[in-house]
C-alpha cells in the first residue's frame, strides 16, 4: 500500500512540538532500562502451528529522532514500550515487559514465585515465564494474580499453569471480588463489537513503521495467539484484607469501577512494593475506551489514589504495574501518584463545573485546560486515554448520549444524513471539491467530516474514497495518542486495502467454557432476531447434570427468559446436559452423545433457528 508523506501543516506542527516538549528529560529512559536481563534470542513468539503472534523485533525501528510521520511525543512512548525482556525490579521482584500489551510480573516467595498478570495470550504467557526461568530457574509458581478483569492481564494462564495444578491446590488464582462475571460479559456479551473495533485501537493488523503502527500508549499492541480462563480460588473483597503466598503476605486495596469494574491493588510487604494494577501508569488512561466499555468513574479513580498514598505511601519503595516500567524511591512514588489522582480529579471535577454552565461534552473538550504542573509531566500525557475523549466520557457518564437540544433528540442515522447533506452541498463531486480545499489548508477534521458524509452516500465513489484515506493518514501522523493514530490509519488502510476483520477473538473457546448457565442463557438472548421470533411461544427445561442445576425457559415476543427450578414434566421438552455439552449443541452439534432429550427436539430446534450471531468483520469507515 503507498503511503503519503506528511504534509506541511503536520510538520509544521511537529516541529513545534520539538522546541515545546521536555525532551531533554530522560529519566523514564533511565528506569525503563534498568535492570535488564537479557531477552529472547528469537523475540518471534509462534503458536503450535508455527504462525507467529508476537515479534518484538518489528518495532526495531523506533530508533533516533521522529520522523515527521510521527507526532514526537508518541515517538518516545513508543520508544519506551517497544523496550522488551526481563527486567529486575529489585532482588526477587522481576517483569518480562514487551511481550504483548501489557507486562507480567514475577514476585519470588520462599521457594516459589506468584505471577500477577500473566499477559494476554497462552504463547506469550509461555514465553515470559520461560524466559524468567531461564534466568532465575525453574522455581514453582504457587500463585496467578488476576490486577483486574481485562483479557489482557487474564488471557495468558494457561502458558503459565495448568487446571490440573489448580484444582490440585497447586496454584492459587487471585482475583478482585466479581471479576469472573465482569471478565466474562465483556468477553462475550459484546465481545464481538469490541474486538472488530480492538482491531483499529490497537492497530494489529497494520504495518509496523514510521507511517503505520508505532504503538497504543500503554504498550505496542495486542498479541494475536489463544486467550484462556482459569477461574479464580480466592476472591478479594475487603481493602486491607492480607493473605500470605508460600511465605509473602499481600495487603490488598479494593478499587472497583476505576480502569476495571473489578480492580484491586497489592502492597508487598517484603519487597516494599505497591503493585497499582492499571490506575497509575505513565499515561493518561482511558475514562472510555475506544474498543467500547462502561464509562469509567474519574471520581473514584481519584479517591483511589489518594487513598493509596495514605495507605502505602511512606512505606513504598517501588511502584510497578502491568504496563509500563517502574518507579524506585518514596517521594517519587508519592509525586507520580499524586499527579495521577489530581489528573482524574481535575478532569471529572472541571468537566462537572462547564457542564452545569450549559457545555456540552464536545464543547468542552475544546477549551478544557489542564493545569501547566500536569501538562509539563510525561506521565501524564495522553497516549492511550486523551482529554477530548475522556471529557466526553464524563459528560456521557452524568449526561447521556443527548446533549438537550432537541435538534440533536432525533438525527437521521449516518447514512441517511450523510445523503442529506451531501445533497445539500451540492452533491458529491462538490462535496469532496470542498474536502480537497480543507485538505490542502490543513483542515484534517472538516475534510475527514464532509468525506465521511461522500463515503457514507456513495462508498463506491473513488476520489471521495482517495481523499479520506489520505486525509485520516495526515491525523494519524499528527495525534500524540497511540490509539487515535491507530484508528486513523486502520480506517485509511479499510479504504484503500478492504476490510481486514478482527485478528483477535476474545470470545475463545476456553472463556466460552467458564460461562454460568445463566450467561449462557443471556448469551442466547442476545443474539435472538427479534422480528423472526415474534410469532415464536416456545417453553421448555434443561437440567445441567454437572452442575445439578434446573431451569425453565421461555421464548415470547422475540425474548428469551429464564428461572431456575426443577422440572415438572408439564412442559413439552425437557433437555439433560452437561454445560459443555450444551454450549456444543448452541454451536450445532446436535449429533454427539451426551445429549438426553426428552420431548419435543423440534422446540430447541426452532430456537437455534432464530439465532442471529454477531459479524466480527462487521464495516466501520464505510457504510
Amino acid at each position: 500500500m503507498e503511503q503519503n508523506e506528511p504534509s506541511a501543516s503536520i510538520a509544521a506542527n511537529h516541529a513545534g512540538l520539538l522546541e515545546s516538549l521536555p525532551l531533554s528529560d530522560v529519566d523514564d529512559f533511565a528506569d525503563a532500562d534498568r535492570g535488564f536481563l537479557g531477552t529472547l534470542d528469537d523475540p518471534a513468539i509462534r503458536n503450535a502451528a508455527g504462525d507467529v503472534v508476537w515479534d518484538a523485533t518489528t518495532y526495531d525501528f523506533l530508533t533516533g529522532d521522529a520522523p515527521t510521520s510521527v507526532n514526537p511525543s508518541l515517538w518516545r512512548q513508543g520508544q519506551l514500550v517497544a523496550k522488551h525482556g526481563l527486567y529486575e525490579v529489585t532482588e526477587g521482584l522481576y517483569q518480562v515487559r514487551g511481550f504483548d500489551l501489557s507486562v507480567a510480573s514475577f514476585v519470588e516467595s520462599d521457594a516459589g514465585v506468584i505471577v500477577i498478570d500473566p499477559l494476554l495470550t497462552v504463547e506469550t504467557g509461555a514465553a515470559a515465564l520461560g524466559l524468567y526461568r531461564k534466568h532465575r530457574g525453574d522455581r514453582p509458581i504457587v500463585a496467578v494474580m488476576y490486577t483486574h478483569c481485562h483479557i489482557d492481564h487474564f488471557g495468558g494462564v494457561f502458558g503459565m499453569v495448568t487446571q490440573e495444578q489448580v484444582d490440585s491446590g497447586e496454584v492459587q488464582i487471585v482475583a478482585p471480588d466479581g471479576f469472573l462475571g465482569h471478565a466474562i460479559a465483556e468477553n462475550v456479551y459484546a465481545g464481538t463489537a469490541m474486538s472488530r473495533r480492538s482491531a483499529y485501537m490497537y492497530g494489529a493488523p497494520l504495518a509496523r513503521s514510521p507511517k503505520g503502527q508505532v504503538g497504543a500508549g500503554l504498550g505496542q499492541s495486542t498479541s494475536t495467539g489463544e486467550p484462556g480462563i482459569i477461574v479464580p480460588t480466592l476472591l478479594v473483597k475487603e481493602t486491607g484484607e492480607t493473605h500470605t503466598f508460600d511465605g509473602v503476605e499481600i495487603e490488598f486495596q479494593m478499587a472497583p469501577g476505576t480502569e476495571a469494574p473489578a480492580e484491586m491493588h497489592s502492597y508487598i510487604s517484603r519487597y516494599r512494593a505497591l503493585c497499582m494494577a492499571e490506575n497509575a501508569t505513565h499515561t493518561l488512561h482511558n475514562l472510555l475506551t475506544l474498543r467500547g466499555a462502561v464509562v469509567r468513574d474519574p471520581h473514584v479513580w481519584s479517591h483511589y489514589l489518594n487513598e493509596a498514598i495514605e495507605l502505602f505511601g511512606d512505606k513504598t519503595d517501588i511502584l510497578f504495574a502491568p504496563h509500563h516500567w517502574p518507579k524506585w524511591g518514596t517521594e517519587n512514588i508519592v509525586a507520580h501518584l499524586a499527579i495521577q489522582r489530581d489528573l482524574y480529579g481535575y478532569l471529572h471535577d472541571q468537566t462537572l463545573r462547564m457542564m452545569n454552565k450549559g457545555m456540552t461534552g464536545a464543547e468542552i473538550a475544546e477549551v478544557i485546560e489542564l493545569p501547566p504542573a500536569i501538562t509539563n509531566t510525561w506521565s501524564t500525557h495522553g497516549y492511550y486515554g486523551s482529554v477530548s475523549h475522556n471529557v466526553k466520557a464524563i459528560y456521557q457518564r452524568y449526561m447521556g448520549w443527548f446533549d438537550g437540544n432537541p435538534a440533536r433528540l432525533w438525527p437521521h442515522p449516518p447514512q441517511a444524513s450523510a445523503e442529506r447533506h451531501v445533497a445539500a452541498i451540492g452533491g458529491l463531486d462538490r462535496t469532496v471539491e470542498l474536502a480537497q480545499e480543507a485538505y490542502d489548508s490543513g483542515d484534517f477534521r472538516w475534510a475527514a467530516t464532509l468525506l465521511d458524509y461522500a463515503v457514507f452516500t456513495d462508498a463506491t465513489h473513488a476520489a471521495a474514497r482517495t481523499l479520506y484515506a489520505d486525509t485520516l493518514e495526515q491525523l494519524g501522523y499528527g495525534s500524540e495518542n497511540g490509539t487515535w493514530r491507530n484508528f486513523f490509519l486502520a480506517g485509511a488502510t479499510e479504504l484503500r486495502e478492504g476490510n481486514f476483520g478482527t485478528p483477535l477473538v476474545a470470545n475463545s473457546p476456553t472463556i466460552i467454557a467458564q460461562l454460568s448457565p445463566e450467561q449462557v442463557f443471556d448469551s442466547i438472548a442476545i443474539t435472538i432476531d427479534g422480528p423472526r421470533a415474534w410469532d415464536l411461544n416456545l417453553a421448555f427445561d434443561i437440567t445441567f447434570s454437572d452442575l445439578e442445576r434446573s431451569f425453565h425457559l421461555t421464548l415470547t415476543n422475540g425474548v428469551l427468559v429464564y428461572l431456575e427450578r426443577e422440572p415438572d414434566g408439564s412442559y413439552p421438552l425437557h433437555l439433560t446436559l452437561t454445560k459443555a455439552r450444551m454450549i456444543a449443541l448452541l454451536g450445532g452439534d446436535t449429533s454427539s452423545d451426551g445429549l438426553g432429550v426428552a420431548g419435543d427436539f423440534e422446540i430447541l430446534q426452532s430456537l437455534v433457528g432464530v439465532l442471529d450471531p454477531g459479524d466480527p468483520d462487521f464495516d466501520i469507515v464505510v457504510p
